[in-house]
């Protein structure tokens, strides 16, 4: 996978070159980018299958070279860095992979360029099987990466700084937040609580709790959770099938 480091910051560049050349294996540097107008031209002349991009750079920025980058033939997969977490919805909007917190971890670049290794996003825009893609979850696990198709799992729930996916084979702890999750899984993630959200395909009812609190009921799974207030119309249309 040939990569291409983008950010203002040359210490940021650094660090990333030295994560990316540490990781080694199919993983290799093939330039670097201070702005957005040197990206652009860096891509043209030497081509990349994926761009770590900062996001606030001067003159063209990282959201606005995403674009563009979008819109050439064979596009790169792109990995936002950034040190600002409100940034995350944006980087998904301009057509981003995934995004990383800065300081970056060597664990999370290496999720985050496993994901991108599995179908880059030209595969994906000339594969037929796009919509038919299941996507995957991906944690650390026994000091390896464990990965978890997302029709396999049954709901997430918020454990801490973490997430924890309860799944057809057991438990997964995940680092990204339910909000990062829900809004790139839409399709599939039913939000019920500020803390949980269910799968779509494994909703299959609402009962009262003893204490008169309203839960759903879901397949495959005889715990059930609570539903806020706020959430219980959207789960009701959805049970009556009026999404």
């Amino acid at each position: 996978m040939r990569i291409l480091v983008v950010d203002d910051e040359i210490l940021a560049r650094q660090r990333l070159a030295a994560l990316i050349e540490e990781l080694g294996g199919p993983y290799r540097l093939v330039g670097e980018a201070a702005n957005g107008e040197e990206a652009l031209a860096q891509f043209n002349r030497l081509g990349a299958d994926l761009v770590l991009m900062d996001i606030r750079m001067p003159g063209m920025d990282g959201l606005e070279a995403a674009r563009r980058l979008a819109e050439v033939d064979e596009p790169p997969a792109v990995i936002f860095t950034t040190a600002y977490e409100e940034h995350a919805l944006q980087a998904f909007d301009s057509f981003a992979q995934d995004y990383l917190l800065k300081p970056v971890r060597r664990e999370r670049l290496l999720l985050a360029l496993q994901r991108c290794q599995r179908l880059t996003r030209s595969q994906l825009a000339s594969s037929p099987l796009r919509e038919q893609e299941v996507p995957q979850l991906h944690a650390s696990y026994r000091g390896g990466l464990k990965t978890i198709p997302l029709d396999r799992v049954i709901y997430l729930r918020a454990d801490s700084k973490y997430v924890m996916a309860r799944h057809a084979d057991g438990e997964l702890l995940l680092e990204e937040s339910l909000k990062g999750l829900q809004e790139r899984y839409a399709d599939w993630l039913l939000r019920i609580h500020r803390n949980a959200l269910v799968a779509r395909r494994c909703l299959a009812g609402l009962e009262k709790g003893s204490d008169g609190i309203p839960r759903v009921v879901l397949r495959g799974c005889e715990e059930t959770l609570e539903v806020s207030r706020r959430h219980l119309p959207e789960v009701r249309r959805v049970l009556r099938g009026e999404e």
